[in-house]
């Protein structure tokens, strides 16, 4: 079984929202899914959680052998970096 973190597309015409999911690599874009790892809505790109992942499972999926595509990729280094920029911020 051959796994992939990719995005589902949800919402209505011209206000998308998206779910960073895993999934097998041949289900369909908005078919079944193993776990929602986070949401996207790029829309909301002024509010404070437009961008809301689960770094801890995103990594974990990734251990198991989960190959992210390259939206996905894109968006989980984003979220690093926000991450990094949070944590050097506090200290």
């Amino acid at each position: 079984m051959a796994l992939t973190i990719r995005m589902q597309r949800h919402g209505s015409n011209k206000n998308p929202h998206y779910r960073l999911v895993v999934t097998e690599k041949t289900s369909p874009r908005d078919g079944k899914y193993v776990e929602v790892l986070g949401n996207y809505a790029p829309r909301d790109a002024m509010a404070t959680r437009y961008l809301n992942l689960k770094m801890d499972r995103i990594e974990y999926w990734m251990k198991v052998g989960a190959l992210p595509s390259d939206t996905a990729r894109t968006l989980i280094s984003k979220a690093k970096k926000v991450v990094g920029a949070a944590t050097t911020k506090a200290a």
